[in-house]
């Protein structure tokens, strides 16, 4: 009885393939016309063809072209609910957690903060005047390039380039220790 299955099911993917092999440029424009993002067209073939093996195209069918458009206009529909669904259960989870992806914990904010200070320390010793200020009104006091640079009495350029060779200066000095 189990060669039967195996022989029934041999045949359907077999019969799958023939549809394929012969209309595959069809079915790949369908879905390149209904489809933009690449990854999203390639499962909607495969899925196709998943869908083509379990359930052949029945053998009154006169126009096979336009079985296969509705069946890919259905794979295209259902793919979008399924996305859809899983979007709104994300959605759903995240606001029955209250999850935040800034959320730190009591002990590991102060942890945070020593590791920062001693970050902070070795910058002061190692850099130049102007790129520890500068990093440090970018990135501690969360200040816009553009205030940082009136701050500092220079333009909005020099302050970058203060910033991007003062943080090169710090992944030096860390890698080295």
């Amino acid at each position: 009885m189990l060669s039967g299955d195996t022989d029934i099911c041999r045949n359907s993917v077999n019969t799958a393939y023939e549809v394929f092999a012969e209309h595959s440029s069809f079915i790949r424009a369908v879905i390149g016309s209904r489809v933009k993002n690449e990854a999203q067209a390639d499962d909607i073939f495969q899925n196709l063809f998943l869908s083509l093996a379990h359930k052949p195209v029945p053998q009154g069918v006169g126009d096979v072209k336009s079985y296969l458009y509705k069946a890919i206009i259905n794979d295209i529909v259902d793919t979008a609910r399924t996305m859809e669904r899983y979007r709104a259960l994300v959605r759903r989870y995240d606001e029955q957690l209250n999850f935040s992806a800034n959320a730190v914990s009591p002990e590991n904010a102060l942890i945070i903060r020593e590791e920062t200070d001693k970050v902070l320390d070795l910058m002061g010793r190692h850099l130049r005047r102007s790129e520890f200020q500068a990093i440090t009104l970018r990135y501690r006091n969360c200040t816009p390039i553009k205030k940082v640079a009136e701050k500092m009495g220079v333009n909005s350029g020099t302050v970058r380039r203060y910033i991007s060779v003062g943080l090169a200066k710090v992944r030096k000095l860390l890698t080295a220790k």
